[in-house]
């Protein structure tokens, strides 16, 4: 009786067991998901932090401008007459004081601004009708555009391939040395951010009766601005960029541009947002693909610091990527429907050359550990070469495979340290003996 007891009681220790190890599996698993999601979540504050700055800074220099204007011109300027629509009139209806109220005092009001027409795309699309002998003929429809290259065409010589040994190599160290701790990328920067600014300036009088003036007095140009946006239609992404740019600078011309456009219904709001996204988006990305390919590593900063360089550049690539890529499908729709570029958020596209151009990092990467490791009888040679290794391995399962130059880093890494390990065992032989 007492070895059934026995018996029965490891039996229920040994399934307690492995239901905590279960456990205990799913909570590090868990754990590994927040951690992601925390990560990305940083850098879209950091991001949107950084991008609040930028406008609450425009905002500041144009009521700073134009207070410094209306101090300068008040003795010049005529009055003027302003036609308002009724859709205007209901927008000033909301904002204009009484006419019994101290704030009805007469004051300066900008003159009405005539935008400046955008810019033409690269890729002009004909009309639809010609005129012969005083008639209207349809033309025949424009052929479609040619479909995305496919990935193994997109970068020509400097496409990648998929290196077998890059895996086998990593997975080898990773089982020999499964104590070496994993480097830790810097953190990101956290911008600074002034909460009281915006408020302080819109509880200044001064400011709401810049933005009545504006309502009262602008209604045309944004009406005239509204016709740009809503028969905006692109087929290259950088008419795109080059169209938000002339919108914003034109839209800068208004005091505080949101608070005076939520006064017109009419404005596309929806469709200017997604249009300043794309643009965005893909000015971001080209800056960083820009830095990635400009980078060049210092020799004369020490190995650690030159390190994290490269890796907090691969992070942000790796962040930026996993971004746009969480956003694709339902931007990808917004943009088909306002008639946006969408293609280069494709592996074939820009996407795709961010990726292919990481292969550089890896290679600067390897190439810094192999001079230290050449140069310096260094004590933890073996760490630094799982450490290189890690790194290309992670490299070279986000862009999808080496090209030539990497592959051969790689390969001289590995040698440099096989004949290290080498000459360490014999030197720990002798010794012995």
């Amino acid at each position: 009786m007492p070895k059934d007891d026995d018996d029965s009681g490891i039996s229920f220790l040994s399934k307690e067991l492995e239901a905590s190890l279960a456990r205990n599996s799913a909570l590090e698993k868990e754990n590994q998901e927040l951690k992601q999601e925390v990560g990305r979540l940083k850098a879209q504050i950091s991001s949107l932090k950084a991008h609040d700055n930028e406008r609450k800074s425009m905002l500041w220099k144009k009521l700073q401008n134009s207070f410094d204007n209306g101090n300068t011109d008040t003795k010049q300027q005529k009055p003027t007459i302003a036609v308002r629509t009724p859709e205007q009139n209901q927008a000033v209806e909301n904002l204009c004081p009484r006419a019994d109220s101290p704030e009805s005092a007469p004051r300066k009001e900008k003159p009405a601004r005539i935008p400046k027409p955008p810019p033409r795309p690269t890729s002009v699309t004909s009309p639809s009708l010609k005129e012969v002998n005083g008639n209207k003929v349809p033309l025949a429809p424009a052929p479609p555009r040619p479909p995305p290259l496919p990935s193994k065409l997109l970068a020509g010589s400097k496409a990648v391939r998929r290196v077998p040994e890059v895996m086998e190599f990593y997975r080898s160290l990773t089982r020999r040395e499964p104590q070496v701790e994993r480097a830790n990328p810097g953190g990101i920067p956290t911008v600074g951010n002034s909460r009281n600014m915006i408020g302080e300036i819109e509880n200044r009088s001064s400011h709401l009766m810049a933005i009545k003036s504006d309502v009262e007095t602008q209604g045309e140009f944004i009406n005239s601005l509204t016709r740009e946006v809503e028969a905006a239609a692109f087929s290259e992404i950088s008419d795109v960029e080059a169209f938000v740019k002339w919108l914003d600078k034109e839209l800068s011309y208004l005091v505080d541009e949101r608070a005076v456009l939520k006064h017109f219904p009419k404005w596309p709001e929806r469709k200017a947002d997604a249009l300043q996204e794309a643009a965005f988006s893909y000015r971001d990305l080209k800056n960083l693909e820009a830095e990635v390919s400009s980078f060049e590593d210092n020799p004369k900063q020490p190995l650690t610091q030159s390190l994290r360089r490269i890796q907090a550049l691969q992070d942000r690539l790796e962040r930026s990527i996993a971004n746009i890529e969480k956003m694709r499908d339902g931007a990808s729709k917004r943009y088909k429907e306002f008639q946006i570029p969408w293609e280069w958020m494709l592996n074939t596209g820009l996407i795709g050359q961010i990726k292919i151009s990481s292969t550089k990092l890896a290679k600067k990467y390897m190439k810094r550990i192999i001079k230290e490791m050449q140069s310096t009888e260094h004590s933890q040679e073996d760490n630094l070469m799982l450490q290189g290794v890690r790194f290309a391995y992670r490299v070279h399962q986000f862009a999808g495979g080496f090209d030539v130059d990497t592959m051969q880093a790689f390969e001289e890494l590995k040698r440099v340290g096989t004949v290290s390990n080498k000459q360490q065992h014999g030197i720990n032989r002798v010794q012995e003996c």
